[in-house]
């Protein structure tokens, strides 16, 4: 577990998510501000499911003083082959380090499975971020309509050995 604290914020904890979360999880990726106007198709239906939530590592980012379960965003990394499938903040809780907690989270677990790298598809609007907190850019995925009408740059964090 991770957490960090600063003087504007509460401690926020980095935990296993766990198949009562699909709810939350779920309504973090459709209410994300990044999936407004033409992106929202992406993510109308989309759904977290408990299922997916026992097949992958999946960790909630859950912040001290907040409501009873609130999660303030999740990530999901799959191992074979290594990416990271989901990463989500609550539009709410931008701004807050929630999304470096969790990077940072997720490459100590990239790490702890032996992996040295792990991919990444990035949503457009999200490409700065990753940019940011260290990923490199490897290429870009080409649409795949109707699902993805648009290509989508690819990152690749790189995971220096222990």
């Amino acid at each position: 577990m991770s957490s960090r604290t600063s003087p504007l914020s509460p401690p926020i904890t980095i935990r296993r998510a766990v198949a009562g979360d699909a709810r939350r999880l779920t309504r973090i990726v459709r209410g994300s501000g990044a999936y407004r106007g033409e992106y929202a198709a992406a993510v109308a239906g989309y759904r977290v499911g408990p299922d997916y939530i026992e097949a992958h590592r999946v960790f909630a980012a859950v912040g001290a003083g907040e409501p009873a379960g609130r999660v303030l965003g999740f990530y999901s990394l799959v191992l074979a082959p290594p990416e990271l499938d989901l990463l989500f903040v609550a539009d709410d809780a931008q701004g807050r380090g929630v999304g470096r907690l969790l990077v940072a989270h997720m490459r100590g677990e990239a790490r702890a499975a032996g992996l040295d790298r792990v991919k990444v598809v990035s949503h457009l609007p999200a490409a700065d971020f990753y940019h940011r907190v260290g990923a490199v850019r490897t290429g870009t995925a080409l649409a795949d309509p109707p699902a993805v009408p648009w290509d989508r740059p690819e990152f690749e964090f790189r995971i220096p050995a222990a």
